[in-house]
């Protein structure tokens, strides 16, 4: 029996609206990420994660259990699994995470930070008052919901002073910047992607990136936002030989992420197509969005492929000593 999607998507909505965010997760969690690198709490420009790569290891663990559950007799009792939701939050039993699929992805965020701090990019950080953009609540339909939330993280710029946001996925950066607009009245905060941002400081490299990267698109940076170039120029700038998959660009195939919750089966089948084609292309694959990142890592892991974050490739390039996770105590 498929996993019954009307209690899925209640359970990530009844979160969103009880708990701010389809998983919750602590604050400790959400910002340690940030720990050491001395970024000012607030600020009319700030860094804004949307705590989407901090999310990703919880909802690895969760696709993980879904896909077990999916075709199984469990799935009979998720409504009664909803129901309990409303007063104990599932997700601490649910999505446990794997630590250092934790530390991996908070050095993705340290390496967009200090990509930033090496461009001499004047930024801060809302630290426990930032709350998740309601993208997934917002891609399935639930407009309701998704509009309450909005206006709620639009409150918080305003009571923090914020007029200019740098955003570090595609997700977030399309909430912010294209739809928040239409649900938000006066929504007058300016949207930019750190690679935008990089990019407009011309940033120079300190090291070059002796190598050649198959970029993997996003579907919403590149067909929503038209961010193509960026990241290969940033790439290109730093060294880096740039090679073209089947399907690049606004042509960008899907990683399988947008159906991960409700279908894991299928979307494994179209994560493992898509790196197929990538790993054929030859270089090193780079994603830059954390969805597409953990799908295409877990497609990748049995077939000895390495898939990273642009930004890691990045980092290495501009910042003249990148300072990891485990240099700091968490």
């Amino acid at each position: 029996m498929p996993l019954p999607t009307q209690h899925v998507l209640g359970i990530l909505v009844d979160n969103l609206l009880k708990r701010k965010s389809v998983l919750k997760l602590s604050p400790r969690t959400t910002t340690r990420w940030a720990q050491g690198l001395t970024i000012p709490r607030g600020g009319e420009t700030i860094l804004y994660t949307g705590h989407m790569y901090q999310l990703i290891p919880a909802i690895s663990a969760l696709a993980t259990k879904m896909a077990f559950f999916e075709n199984s007799w469990i799935t009979k009792f998720f409504g009664l699994g909803r129901f309990a939701n409303k007063f104990i939050n599932l997700a601490w039993f649910m999505a446990r995470t794997d630590s250092s699929e934790v530390k991996q992805y908070n050095n993705i965020l340290r390496s967009i930070a200090q990509l930033l701090q090496a461009a001499e990019v004047d930024f801060g950080y809302l630290y426990e008052d930032e709350m998740y953009s309601g993208a997934l609540v917002h891609d399935e339909g639930v407009d309701d919901a998704f509009k309450q939330h909005a206006q709620r993280v639009f409150k918080v710029f305003k009571k923090n002073g914020v007029k200019s946001v740098i955003t570090v996925d595609p997700h977030t950066t399309n909430m912010l910047r294209s739809v928040y607009p239409k649900y938000v009245q006066d929504f007058d905060v300016e949207v930019k992607s750190y690679l935008e941002v990089l990019v407009d400081s011309n940033i120079e490299s300190m090291q070059t990136l002796d190598l050649n990267v198959t970029i993997h698109d996003s579907c919403v940076y590149a067909r929503y936002e038209n961010i193509v170039n960026e990241p290969r120029w940033l790439l290109n700038k730093a060294g880096a030989g740039i090679i073209e998959p089947e399907y690049a660009g606004k042509l960008t195939h899907c990683c399988g992420g947008p159906i991960e919750s409700f279908f894991p089966g299928k979307a494994q089948a179209i994560a493992d197509k898509r790196i197929e084609q990538l790993s054929a292309a030859g270089g090193n694959i780079v994603a830059m969005c954390p969805i597409c990142l953990v799908n295409l890592k877990h497609a990748a892991k049995d077939k000895n492929i390495e898939v990273k974050d642009i930004s890691e490739y990045l980092a290495k390039a501009y910042c003249g000593e990148f300072q990891p996770a485990e240099s700091v105590r968490m």
